[in-house]
């Protein structure tokens, strides 16, 4: 039976079976952490809360759905909400 420091190159495997196997490794885990940011990303940047209230009444503003007045009043209710 033979000892650790020969495995590989008793079963036909080498240098190519070692390095073919890290690389799948790195490739795996690296698509792995890609796929976890990537949904991350985008499960938290959905566009709700207080971020995306401010960008919908600056949006409104712009488009001219609304004026100054009623915009800073809006404006005044989101602040006192994050309190």
């Amino acid at each position: 039976m033979p000892g650790w420091d020969g495995y590989w190159d008793h079963h036909g495997y080498g240098w190519i079976g070692s390095l073919f196997m890290i690389l799948t490794m790195v490739v795996f885990w690296g698509g792995l952490i890609t796929v976890t940011v990537l949904l991350v990303r985008h499960w938290g940047h959905n566009g709700t809360g207080q971020d995306g209230a401010r960008r919908i009444l600056d949006e409104r503003l712009a488009r001219g759905e609304i004026d100054r007045e009623e915009y800073e009043q809006r404006g005044q209710a989101l602040r006192a909400g994050q309190r």
